[in-house]
Parts: C-alpha cells; sequence; structure tokens
C-alpha cells in the first residue's frame, strides 16, 4: 500500500467516525427531547393549578402512590371541592372525549382513564372513611389547553385553560378546618419515604405504654409457661405457714450454700462408730 492510499485510508475511517458520533448526538438528543418536554409540561400544569390556591386549595405535588413505592402522583389538590388527584399528560394530535371515550387520533385511550382510576382509589385508601367518596380524578392534558371532556366512567379530562375552573366548579362539601386536617393527613400520607418490604409505623401518642413483644414458641417446642409460686417451709414439724417468710429453709442464713444431702449423716455415724470402739476396747483397760 502506497503512501497516497494510506492517507485515504484514513481519511476513510476518519470520516466514518464523524459520522458515528455525529449519530450517537442526534440519538441522545431525541431520546432527551421527550424529558424535557414533559419537565417543561409539568412545571406549567403545577403554575396553573397555584392559581387555587387563594381559593383556598392546598397542592401537593409529585407525592408517593400509595402502595406502590416507585411510582408517583403528578398533583393531589385537597379544598372546598374535596381531593382532586390531578394526572398530567403531555399528548399530542387530535385529543377528545367522544361518547365518554377518549380518544388520542384512532386510538382509544383506556388505559389512561383506568390509571386516573388506579391514582384515585390509592389515594382514597389513606384517607379517612367519611371523605373517601370525596376523592375524584382528573386528567389535564399540558398541550390540549382548551379541552374539556368527562369519560363514562367519571373521569373529567381539561386542557391548561379549563383546568382552574374545572376544579373551581366542584360543590363545596368541607369546610376550611376540614379541608386543612385533610391537607395535613395526605401530606404526612403521601411524602414520607416508601421502600419495599418496609412496613409505614403507626404514630403513637406521648405518654403511652407499649407492651414488649414476647417472641412466640418455635416449632416443636414447647411454651414457656411461668413459674409455679415456691411452697412455703413448714418449721418444727408443724403445718402452720408463717406468713410473709421466703424460700430460705431453718438454720440457713441467706445466701448460704446448701449442703449435700446425705452428708450430715455420714458424719455422724462415723462419730458413733469411734465411740463404740473406744468404749469396748480402750475403756476396760483404762483404769489398769
Amino acid at each position: 500500500m502506497g503512501a497516497g492510499e494510506g492517507k485515504a485510508e484514513q481519511s476513510r475511517l476518519a470520516a466514518e467516525r464523524v459520522a458515528r458520533l455525529k449519530r450517537r448526538l442526534d440519538e441522545a438528543e431525541v431520546s432527551t427531547k421527550p424529558w424535557d418536554t414533559d419537565a417543561v409540561s409539568g412545571k406549567m400544569v403545577a403554575d396553573k393549578l397555584g392559581e387555587l390556591v387563594p381559593h383556598g386549595w392546598y397542592v401537593l405535588h409529585d407525592v408517593h402512590w400509595p402502595g406502590r413505592p416507585k411510582a408517583n402522583l403528578d398533583h393531589v389538590l385537597v379544598g372546598p371541592g374535596g381531593v382532586v388527584v390531578v394526572d398530567c399528560k403531555n399528548w399530542t394530535g387530535e385529543v377528545r372525549v367522544l361518547s365518554g371515550v377518549l380518544w388520542q387520533g384512532r386510538y382509544a385511550r383506556t388505559q389512561a382513564v383506568e390509571g386516573a382510576l388506579a391514582q384515585c382509589a390509592a389515594v382514597s385508601s389513606v384517607v379517612s372513611p367519611p371523605y373517601r367518596r370525596l376523592v375524584r380524578p382528573l386528567i389535564c392534558m399540558a398541550a390540549q389547553p382548551d379541552l374539556f371532556g368527562v369519560t363514562g366512567s367519571d373521569v373529567a379530562v381539561a386542557g391548561t385553560q379549563r383546568v382552574v375552573g374545572a376544579i373551581e366548579a366542584l360543590p363545596q362539601v368541607l369546610d376550611q378546618q376540614a379541608v386543612a386536617g385533610l391537607y395535613a393527613q395526605l401530606g404526612q400520607e403521601l411524602t414520607h419515604e416508601q421502600e419495599p418490604g418496609i412496613m409505614a409505623f403507626r404514630h403513637i401518642r406521648p405518654g403511652t405504654v407499649v407492651p414488649p413483644s414476647v417472641p412466640p414458641a418455635s416449632a416443636g417446642a414447647p411454651a414457656l409457661r411461668p413459674a409455679p409460686p415456691a411452697r412455703p417451709v413448714a418449721r418444727g414439724g408443724s403445718s402452720a405457714v408463717r406468713s410473709g417468710e421466703g424460700h430460705t429453709p431453718a438454720g440457713r442464713r441467706p445466701g448460704s450454700k446448701a449442703r449435700r444431702p446425705g452428708t450430715a449423716g455420714a458424719g455422724q455415724l462415723a462419730l458413733l462408730a469411734a465411740f463404740v470402739i473406744f468404749a469396748l476396747y480402750v475403756l476396760p483397760y483404762w483404769g489398769q
């Protein structure tokens, strides 16, 4: 291969490398565009929902989905009209609600409606029973500002320019005190960290005495029973029992070691044997 051919090959390889790098940059740019668009749309919807705050509404943004540790809810509102769970979508094309069905172009988006209902059910599960019927879903279309409709399953679909009016039009079902209490409860339930396999502990009032837990008996082993009360010791051969006495036998100081059974009897027997030997073999010859 000559010098000219070598330079040509190097130029070809360099051009291929440049082309590959350009394709990778284009792919990376395309992959990040939807995320950037969703972020801008989410902020736009959040800013729009903030207009409800002066009207007595509280807003929670990007909170945990109860029961799904890795899933989030876009927005949860608490106000005079109850609790509204807002699922934000950034759909393009023709979006409409026709005959109770949400459509995007030629496709019926029933899964999106079912997802909104699932979010509503999850939030309902963590509120007190009297308020569960006041939780309702809403799908906000960020790229469809003037859209409004209601599906057959009673899921409202509203664009960014219609969402505030749709929420304000809800009939009043909560007073100011109930709104504040429900907002505090949801703020606590939806914003604490949730991890798989970890149960949430209930809060215990200060001063409450919590009994210690007793571990269950192991399989095949008898359960532990409380020790029976010790029998009182009778003194002097009498069956009478003095009240308030401990378990220390008579003639022994508390804390002293007990003698082994048979020790006292063996000593007495040896002493008696020595006395008999002395009386038979020593005493007769004592005076001689």
